[in-house]
Formats: structure tokens, C-alpha cells, sequence
């Protein structure tokens, strides 16, 4: 008996981001990346076509991040320097991309000034050669100064800036159209609020292709199911010719997994959950595992473990 395989038909597609320029475009990058593409659901390689791998960015912070030892005895010494750590996430661990956090900026924090935090950035992209993703502190207000002062000081390098969010997106959307970036638009899991701050920023002038969604997510056993519904909606928007859902998704994978307590409280504590080392690596593997096939395009990364399971899984994936 012959089996006929049923196959859904799309009309549209998630649309195409570059990130980062070469020399030739005005840049500094030894290459470009290019996320988005997808005419099927993640994976469905017999419905359509996923010309573009989802990547990983690891992330790295301006100051010494407080997080789990699991993660730090892997990074080393570099931790000290922003410029030396970025280059070992790309020379040791594969990172595609750069994800440079400025911590340090935060006006409760170190007060970093937007002039030192341009010149750390520049130090990165002087490290290595893989497009650069910045994002500022979480205060707004310093953040625009911030991300600003980044945004004139690399222009022509098409950084991926942020965050750009319903209440304080203008001035990060400006930069970005004046000094040639692409730009993060951020919402708080809700499918219209991200589809109308898409909106509000094209009508500015930046381009759609010029944008990547945040849709923000949660980790594993924290609220991932409901993140994976609403991630759902914008890729089946996306394909059915929704214009303003159809960009490519980022997720910080690293900072939303290891918030959850089952990637960081001590074997002593719990003792039935077994292994922290393990459990860390896999809390973070799991949770990206589980947005790649929803359809997330660029993974924020911490774990060098977590980052190698998740290669491997990605290159499995594509696999057709």
C-alpha cells in the first residue's frame, strides 16, 4: 500500500537579515550572517526551504558577571577582558556571533560612561571577525545614551543594537537607521505589542529587514510552553504573509535557563536532582532546543557545554 505524505503549502516566508558588513560593505567583518529565510516550519525540510542555520551567539558582559561556577571555570581568566573573552567564544567555542552586554553601564551598577562603552565594543570588533550583537544596561534612559554613543562609533559595521521596546524605542531606532545597523524590538510575550512595535519602528524609515524580533523567553520548567505559543503565532504569521511578523527570532536562551534554580542550586540543597554539573549544561541545552523549533534563528548562549550540545543538534537538524 503506497503512503502519500501530506504537505502543507505556505504563502510567504520569514524574511532575510544580514548582520555585521566586510570590508567591501563598509565594515570590519571577516564575514556576514544571515538568519531568516524559512518557507516551512523549523526543520519541515519536505514543505519548503531553510536556506539559513540557525546560530548561536555567546554572550559576554563589559564586568565580571555573577554567574554559576559551572559557567566561569569554562570561560577562564578572559573573563576579565571583554576582547579576550570574545575571541576565545569564537576561536574554542564556535560562537557565530558576539552578544556584548553592558552591565557595567547600569547607573546603580559601575555608571560605565557611553564613551568607554563605545571603546569596548570597537576592542571586540577588533578581536574577532564574527558580527557583533550589543545590547546596553537596563536602565532605558542610559541605555539610549549608551547604545548611541556605540551606534556613531561603529557605524557601517551593522551591529545588532538593543533593545528597542514599546515604551523607549525611538532614539535606538534612530541610531540605527543613521549609522547602518539592524535593531532588537523586544516584547513582553505578546503577540500584538510585538507586531505593533514592528509597526511603529518601520514607520520611522528602518527598514523590515533591518529587524529582529525578542519575543523574550523563559527557561525550561518556567513558563517555555507559553513562549513556544506565542512563537508559534509569529511564524505561522510570517507564512501566511503577515509583513510585520515576519522577521527572524533572537532568544536569550542563557540568561532565561540559568535564572531557573534547577540550573544553579547545589547538589546539597536538592540532592535528588542530580549532578549540578550536568543539570546546569542540560537546563540550557534543552531550553534552546526547545525554541529552535519554534523557529528561533539566533540563540544567546552562555554555557561552552550547553553551546556544543546545541551545535551539534542544529547541524542534525539541518540535515535533510
Amino acid at each position: 500500500m503506497s503512503v502519500t505524505l501530506v504537505k502543507e503549502r505556505y504563502s510567504s516566508k520569514v524574511g532575510e537579515v544580514v548582520l555585521g558588513a566586510t570590508p567591501e560593505q563598509g565594515g570590519t567583518r571577516t564575514a556576514t550572517v544571515t538568519v531568516g529565510g524559512d518557507s516551512a516550519l523549523p526543520f519541515l525540510h519536505f514543505e519548503g526551504q531553510m536556506p539559513n542555520r540557525p546560530v548561536i551567539a555567546m554572550e559576554v558582559t563589559d564586568v565580571v558577571p555573577a554567574w554559576n561556577e559551572m559557567i566561569t571555570k569554562q570561560i577562564g581568566d578572559v573573563i576579565n577582558d571583554p576582547a579576550a573573552w570574545a575571541k576565545k567564544c569564537v576561536d574554542e567555542f564556535g560562537a557565530d556571533l558576539i552578544y556584548l552586554k553592558f552591565d557595567g553601564a547600569d547607573p546603580e551598577g559601575e555608571n560605565r560612561s557611553p564613551e568607554d562603552c563605545a571603546r569596548i565594543v570597537k576592542e571586540v570588533l577588533a578581536a574577532v571577525g564574527v558580527p557583533i550583537i550589543v545590547e546596553g544596561c537596563d536602565d532605558s534612559a542610559k541605555n539610549n545614551e549608551v547604545i548611541t554613543a556605540i551606534a556613531e562609533a561603529a557605524a557601517g559595521e551593522n551591529l545588532l543594537i538593543g533593545i528597542a521596546e514599546q515604551d523607549n524605542y525611538k532614539s535606538i531606532a534612530a541610531a540605527a537607521m543613521v549609522h547602518k545597523h539592524t535593531l532588537i524590538a523586544r516584547s513582553p510575550l505578546d503577540i500584538n505589542i510585538c507586531k505593533q512595535l514592528n509597526i511603529l519602528i518601520n514607520e520611522m524609515g528602518l527598514p523590515l529587514n533591518k529587524i529582529i524580533i525578542d519575543p523574550t523567553v523563559a527557561g525550561l520548567g518556567f513558563g517555555i510552553e507559553y513562549v513556544y505559543s506565542i512563537m508559534e503565532r509569529a511564524r505561522l504569521g510570517a507564512l501566511a504573509n503577515d509583513k510585520m511578523l515576519s522577521m527572524p527570532i533572537i532568544c536569550t536562551v542563557g540568561y532565561e535557563a540559568n535564572r531557573c534554580k534547577e540550573a544553579y542550586a547545589s547538589e546539597e540543597e536538592f540532592p535528588g536532582w542530580g549532578g549540578l554539573e550536568d543539570r546546569g549544561v542540560l537546563w540550557e541545552a534543552v531550553t534552546a532546543s526547545g525554541v529552535l523549533q519554534v523557529g528561533a534563528s539566533i540563540l544567546v548562549m552562555r554555557n561552552p557545554t550547553a553551546v556544543r550540545l546545541v551545535q551539534k543538534n542544529i547541524a542534525d537538524l539541518m540535515s535533510k
